[in-house]
């Protein structure tokens, strides 16, 4: 008996050791966590729009915003950036990656919104910049804020129609918020390389990049997750929300993503129940196709934006 304790003490102390390791190692934000003003990844798909991406970022730093802040569902203090292009004006919510800013994320989402006179709320995601919380959910948490951050638009500025807009965790966030009981004005969601689900891009990084094998990992993840961010990583992905969005959906993929494959946009497309486009780019690598040709770009999501609001305003004719 005592040999059988002893074996299961240990047992429990490596579940328990290792699901904080994974819980630091995926989901924690620390307090002092900062993204470098060159948070670009060093890959030569990477160096070749880096000079164009610093110097978007630099432009929108230079642009005047309102600092607004909102309550989350759980009680945090979320920020984010409001630029005002136009009274009366469609508005976009944009929404970063993992552990990426937003600057950096959207220095081109937000240039072509701009240019259309769209105002924006550039948000920073939970547990990222000058957003309270400390563990990052990979949409599961950050898809109720989503909806939050949709309804103080809709209480502030009436009757606009609204896009939610993510790139890669935000893409994935606001396809999990396709299916939430979100106000009549939103009109559209547009999701550049989201992946398919918190669990499909965790198990694919423990193999390719980390070398580590899935099914022993994956559960100490989900573990820790549960044990110290308190939320399951396995309760919400975007083909399941897809499947009962109530939105129409533009999905963007990069042909050469090397961390969220474009097979996921295209699973994601299957499984989307109501009216969707999908649209990759040769040759880029995540998160990097309006760079990659941003003319084609800038007619894709123009021609989604137009038919969503020429619809929005024939309605509330």
């Amino acid at each position: 008996m005592i040999i059988l304790a002893v074996c299961l003490s240990i047992i429990l102390l490596i579940l328990l050791g290792g699901s904080i390791y994974a819980y630091l190692s995926a989901f924690y934000s620390p307090a002092k966590r900062k993204v470098p003003k060159d948070a670009i990844p060093h890959t030569s798909n990477y160096d070749k729009a880096r000079d164009v991406m610093h110097t978007l970022a630099a432009e929108l730093k230079e642009k005047p915003f309102e600092e607004i802040y909102i309550t989350s569902y759980d009680g945090k203090r979320l920020f984010g950036r409001y630029y005002h292009m136009k009274d009366g004006a469609p508005l976009q919510i944009q929404f970063h990656g993992y552990k990426g800013s937003a600057y950096r994320d959207f220095c081109g989402g937000s240039r072509l919104a701009m240019d259309i006179s769209h105002n924006i709320i550039l948000v920073d995601q939970r547990a990222h910049g000058k957003s309270e919380g400390r563990t990052i959910t990979f949409g599961v948490k950050e898809r109720l804020d989503c909806k939050a951050w949709v309804e103080y638009a809709t209480s502030r500025f009436g009757n606009i129609p609204i896009f939610i807009v993510g790139v890669s965790m935000g893409g994935a966030t606001v396809l999990m918020a396709s299916d939430l009981d979100l106000p009549d004005n939103v009109v559209g969601v547009i999701a550049d390389c989201p992946y398919s689900s918190p669990a499909s891009i965790i198990k694919k990084v423990c193999r390719e990049q980390l070398r580590l094998p899935p099914r022993l990992v994956f559960p100490l993840v989900t573990l820790g997750g549960f044990l110290f961010g308190h939320f399951n990583v396995n309760s919400q992905s975007a083909v399941k929300s897809v499947k009962n969005a109530k939105f129409p959906i533009l999905i963007i993929h990069g042909e050469a993503d090397g961390f969220v494959p474009c097979d996921m946009s295209r699973e994601i497309f299957d499984a989307c129940a109501f009216e969707k486009y999908l649209y990759t780019f040769e040759g880029a690598d995540h998160g990097l196709s309006y760079i990659m040709d941003n003319e084609r770009y800038k007619n894709i999501t123009g021609e989604f934006i137009d038919k969503q609001l020429t619809k929005f305003y024939n309605k509330i004719k």
